[in-house]
């Protein structure tokens, strides 16, 4: 087992219509507005940015993401990472009787050193954290979403 790949799935269930629910999540940009633990996000052009996101855990993540898939017709949009984690995300955004289903899948490897050396002992922790960013997310958006 490699103890420094890991694999998320989260489901989030909003009561918005997809296209609102899809625009919000194209803009990476803005997502330190109603995503705590999106800490920065910096457009290098129309594809690619660096992000800084930190958890409960007192460490920090950057990653340049560069979008690999962008279809708001089948409501995807993909990334891959490089840098503290490497691999892809995506937002699958569907309807859900009347509001929306966005799904988040993310495979990544961890590259940050101390990470690394804290991968056996401190994996369920950092699924845990990992947990935590995503329900505060949801939340969020869940509030930027009514205030739109």
């Amino acid at each position: 087992m490699d103890w420094n790949r890991y694999r998320f799935l989260s489901l989030w269930s909003l009561p918005a219509p997809p296209a609102a629910v899809y625009a919000v999540l194209e803009r990476p940009e803005d997502y330190p507005r109603w995503w705590p633990q999106v800490r920065a996000v910096t457009r290098l052009d129309g594809s690619t940015g660096v992000l800084t996101i930190r958890s409960v855990l007192p460490y920090a993540m950057t990653f340049t993401a560069r979008e690999t898939r962008h279809d708001p017709d089948a409501g995807v949009l993909e990334i891959t990472m490089s840098g503290d984690i490497e691999g892809w995300a995506r937002w699958t955004v569907t309807a859900d009787g009347p509001g929306t289903l966005a799904r988040y899948e993310q495979v990544v490897h961890v590259n940050k050193p101390l990470l690394r050396w804290l991968a056996v002992p401190g994996r369920p922790v950092f699924r845990a954290n990992h947990r935590l960013m995503m329900r505060s997310g949801r939340r969020g958006l869940m509030r930027h979403l009514e205030a739109v």
